[in-house]
């Protein structure tokens, strides 16, 4: 199975430094601060970066538990919104929300959010996350 890589260099201290972040694969290059992270200024951020992941790992995990379950689904859609907050004398991401919509013919809402739990539980940064709260919330498209 290959090695996934990513990399980031940070300059200065944490409150007025800056640093840039890039993907192995060379698809998406961007900087980041503290405002960017912490605050609401321009810029990524990691947290930004683990939704994304997050968001793929499970559309995917879904999509292959329902079309092992023959329902082939014409789209499943993930947001995911990663929560950072102070906690003690540092960060914490606390809570990852997973909200889904999937549009599968023939299929009944039990069943897609039997699947969706499913995925929640499997997905590989999933699991890699198990240390956080991940909620979900799903949605079966008509």
């Amino acid at each position: 199975m290959p090695v996934r890589s990513a990399e980031a260099e940070w300059k200065g201290s944490l409150s007025r430094g800056s640093g840039q972040m890039k993907l192995g694969s060379g698809a998406c290059e961007g900087s980041y601060s503290f405002p960017s992270r912490f605050e609401d200024g321009p810029g990524s951020n990691p947290e930004e970066l683990i939704g994304a992941a997050h968001a793929g790992c499970f559309s995917m995990a879904l999509s292959h538990m329902l079309s092992e379950a023959g329902h082939i689904p014409d789209v499943v859609h993930t947001t995911a919104k990663v929560h950072i907050d102070k906690v003690d004398d540092g960060f914490k991401i606390t809570t990852i929300e997973l909200q889904t919509e999937g549009k599968v013919p023939g299929l009944d809402e039990k069943t897609f959010q039997d699947k969706a739990e499913a995925a929640k539980e499997g997905c590989p940064v999933s699991q890699a996350l198990a240390g956080t709260e991940i909620r979900l919330k799903a949605k079966l498209l008509t």
